[in-house]
């Protein structure tokens, strides 16, 4: 007797995306405003140069701010930024400054100058967007090249992650707030 159950449609993506959720960065230098938002969906899609796809709703305001300046950072939160993530992922940056309103340390990026997040995250990226593909037009995906990177070094370790601490760890989000972290190390061999 099989133990799988038929998965509602709607939900068949979570079973895809368990990948570590991520907060997407952007700014607008004519308005001299930025935003933060919280992100589940993203993946790398190509190794030399380095690219990346992420899902950002046509209606948000990130998106606004990342097509008009061509520009968006990503980083990596941790464990310890599971409030952070799950608050800036919860309400709008159109009304007011999410780092502000939640206290969220920003140093500026080295090539880009996009506000990126080091305390309580794990990696940060900064990437110039892809010029609009028919993808990019007709769905909510942007693609990126990543131009400047950097990881905390106690968990990104000679070009792998090295979940070893509990508390340096993605965050993995299940919906409705809820997280888990990646899993023990497995080797195989």
């Amino acid at each position: 007797m099989s133990r799988f159950r038929p998965v509602e449609l709607r939900h068949a993506s979570r079973l895809l995306n368990h990948g570590p959720t991520v907060l997407i960065t952007s700014r607008d230098e004519v308005s001299n405003r930025r935003n933060i938002m919280a992100a589940a969906w993203s993946m790398p899609v190509e190794f030399e140069p380095p690219r990346l796809a992420i899902v950002v709703d046509k209606t948000a305001w990130s998106r606004e701010l990342i097509e008009r300046s061509g520009l968006f950072g990503i980083v990596i939160p941790g464990v310890a930024a599971t409030n952070w993530t799950y608050a800036v992922g919860s309400v709008s940056g159109r009304d007011e400054d999410k780092f502000n309103c939640y206290g969220i340390p920003v140093i500026q990026g080295p090539v880009l100058g996009l506000p990126v997040v080091e305390e309580k995250c794990l990696a940060w990226m900064e990437c110039r967007l892809l010029p609009a593909t028919a993808a990019q037009e007709k769905y909510d995906t942007l693609f990126g090249e990543v131009v400047s990177a950097a990881a905390d070094e106690r968990v990104f370790v000679e070009g792998r992650w090295q979940f070893d601490d509990d508390k340096l760890n993605t965050l993995h989000h299940l919906g409705a707030g809820t997280f888990v972290t990646s899993g023990k190390r497995v080797t195989a061999g």
